[in-house]
């Protein structure tokens, strides 16, 4: 799968387990029409570091970056290591401010 443009980026810091420092970037890709959908779906390409390009899918375009941003606070709470974006809780990545 290809990244196509990014169309957001985010430094993460990070504290491995003996201490030292590291820096991990996450991409988002613009999301796009899934190829292989029949019924409209969309994808929209993530990335963290190094690692494989994956995707989030939804029924438009909003669905799947959702979804993929979704995605990515999945792995990197699943990774285990101790990662700090400003101090925010959930790195950021998770917006929910009062509507009144």
């Amino acid at each position: 799968m290809d990244l196509g443009t990014v169309v957001a980026e985010r430094q993460i810091e990070g504290k491995a387990p003996d201490g030292s420092s590291f820096e991990v970037v996450i991409r988002f890709g613009a999301p796009r029409p899934d190829p292989l959908s029949g019924n409209g779906d969309w994808e929209c390409p993530h990335q963290i570091g190094d690692d494989e390009i994956a995707a989030a899918y939804g029924v438009d375009s909003l669905q799947a970056l959702l979804l993929s941003v979704y995605a990515v606070r999945i792995k990197l709470a699943e990774s285990g290591a101790t990662l700090d974006w400003l101090g925010m809780p959930e790195l950021g990545l998770t917006v929910a401010p009062p509507l009144s």
